[in-house]
């Protein structure tokens, strides 16, 4: 019977390995708190490639000697769920060094990534190294998203490193999933993943970003049927679900908010705003929707991932460090934000492209199989069968040795 703790989880877990947020059906209890559903969707992607009996929860923003002791004598590892925790503005609870250097069962960081500023090197807190560091030593590998990330850790003397993307890429268990592209005439219906929110932080042209998100919402949206989908913002949400008053709460901050007032919101994004907004609690929801569309593109890495996951083709608008990261891990077709050129979906509805994602797909199932094999996590994730004739001439290469 196998027995699994998750740190820093994101939702709660019905069916065995589900994830929806906290009371989700309690629409007051949440809607004025931004939760990122993409957290969630990396949460129950991880599940479902897991095999376990029993999941609990350790705590790390307090220590509680009691609560370690039974961690280590009743369970059999530690899931740390992937997330972009490497940054320079990253901040752990006191007490995490303390639980993590009282843990005696193995600590899995599973699918890390760190965030590069807009200029300079990334400069990690003193805290930040040493908790990473004992991550590293409390298991075989860490996985982490890309090179970017390796080098990071690499730096910081993090050596045993393991690239394999994120577990939402994987969350069908299919070694021979493949996105197809059809007739472009044929596209109908197309998810926009949404982020209007922006920061200066890690957006090297806030204006730009906004007036390329702006334009390219109604571009898609003249040409076909869309649906616009957020990931948990405050007010958006409330324009969904909320009582006419938080309806109006929403449209006066988002109207009144210097980028949005100045760059991004016409009477045209308004009325896309009124009509065709869509958001759930609910990850399940989420591969639902992107499973219907035939096309889901824009400005979410997790969004997009999830419909690449079950073969709907998608672009990926790049604009930091953490896009361009992940896009280059999975060689998905990625559209700069700051290029000179005008985004133009007929350059990219190219089946060769996607032929390269296809490919480097089963590179990294067979990393993140990898990565769960050699840290001795029981897992789901089929193994990639090779043709026939790969397998045969191996086998007389082999011979002949």
């Amino acid at each position: 019977m196998t027995k699994i703790l998750a740190m820093i989880p994101s939702g709660e877990v019905y069916n065995h390995d589900c994830v929806r947020w906290y009371q989700y059906q309690n629409i007051q209890r949440s809607i004025n708190h931004y939760h990122n559903i993409g957290d969630a969707f990396v949460y129950d992607s991880s599940l479902k490639l897991l095999q376990f009996d029993k999941l609990d929860v350790v705590e790390i923003r307090e220590f509680k000697q009691e609560h370690i002791d039974r961690c280590n004598a009743e369970y059999d590892y530690v899931f740390l769920r992937g997330s972009n925790y490497i940054h320079g503005h990253m901040t752990w609870p006191e007490a995490t060094e303390q639980v993590l250097r009282a843990l005696k069962i193995p600590v899995i960081a599973f699918g890390i990534g760190a965030q590069a500023p807009v200029s300079g090197k990334l400069e990690m807190s003193e805290e930040s190294k040493r908790i990473w560091k004992l991550f590293s030593e409390k298991c075989v590998t860490m996985g982490v998203r890309g090179d970017y990330t390796a080098d990071v850790l690499w730096d910081i003397g993090v050596r045993n490193t393991r690239i394999v993307g994120c577990p939402t890429a994987f969350r069908q268990r299919d070694p021979n999933m493949q996105v197809t592209l059809p007739a472009l005439d044929s596209v109908r219906n197309v998810g926009i993943t949404m982020r209007r929110e922006v920061s200066s932080a890690y957006a090297a042209d806030v204006k730009k970003y906004l007036n390329r998100h702006r334009d390219f919402v109604k571009d898609m949206s003249r040409r076909f049927d869309t649906v616009l989908m957020m990931q948990g913002e405050v007010e958006e949400k409330k324009l969904l679900w909320g009582t006419e008053e938080q309806k109006a709460e929403a449209w006066q901050a988002l109207k009144n908010h210097k980028w949005l007032k100045d760059w991004y919101f016409d009477a045209e994004i308004e009325e896309l705003y009124k009509q065709r907004l869509w958001y759930s609690d609910v990850v399940k929801d989420y591969e639902d929707i992107t499973r219907a569309k035939d096309l889901v593109l824009g400005y979410r890495l997790h969004g997009n991932l999830m419909a690449l996951s079950s073969g709907t083709p998608s672009i990926y608008f790049s604009y930091d460090s953490r896009t361009a990261e992940f896009a280059k891990t999975f060689n998905i077709p990625c559209y700069d934000v700051y290029s000179d050129e005008e985004f133009e979906l007929e350059r990219y509805w190219d089946q060769s492209l996607f032929d390269r994602f296809n490919r480097t797909f089963r590179h990294r199932y067979r990393d993140m199989r990898a990565f769960l094999e050699e840290n001795d996590l029981p897992h789901r994730m089929p193994a990639v069968e090779e043709p026939a004739a790969y397998r045969h001439a191996f086998d007389a290469m082999r011979a002949v040795a």
